[in-house]
């Protein structure tokens, strides 16, 4: 699964720029330039989704749009493993086992604020069946 998600970016009368994300209404940011905009779209996106795991909620659908904002790799492939613990119906304590690890550990591989190792989050998708393939475009 791509984890890009559309995004809306609206001048403001005082001439910042307002950020939105359809799917994810929780994800609301701005700046000063349309490029500021885009880089504070990357945090607010990731912190709504962070809260998403947080609360166990279902995902929202990716977008489409050619200018959707894309999670970045260390924190999408967290998302892969979140959604694959849910459709497995795996807990953190059970993916724990299997990895031979602490439930601690297994937390810190779906927070998308901890700088995890993207070998363990890996290893830990394969437990689930899973594997991750990265995709370059052109930005």
């Amino acid at each position: 699964m791509r984890y890009v998600y559309d995004v809306t970016i609206t001048p403001q009368e005082d001439g910042s720029y307002l950020v939105r994300f359809p799917q994810i209404p929780e994800a609301i940011t701005d700046g000063d330039t349309v490029e500021e905009a885009r880089e504070q779209a990357v945090d607010a996106l990731v912190a709504a989704l962070g809260g998403y795991i947080e609360f166990g909620r279902p995902l929202p659908q990716p977008g489409s749009r050619p200018d959707a904002i894309a999670v970045p790799p260390l924190q999408a492939s967290k998302l892969a493993l979140y959604v694959a613990m849910k459709a497995a119906r795996v807990s953190n304590t059970e993916l724990a086992k299997r990895l031979g690890v602490t439930e601690t550990v297994v937390r810190r591989l779906i927070d998308l604020d901890h700088r995890s190792h993207i070998e363990q989050v890996t290893r830990a998708l394969a437990l689930l069946g899973k594997r991750i393939v990265l995709d370059v475009e052109a930005a």
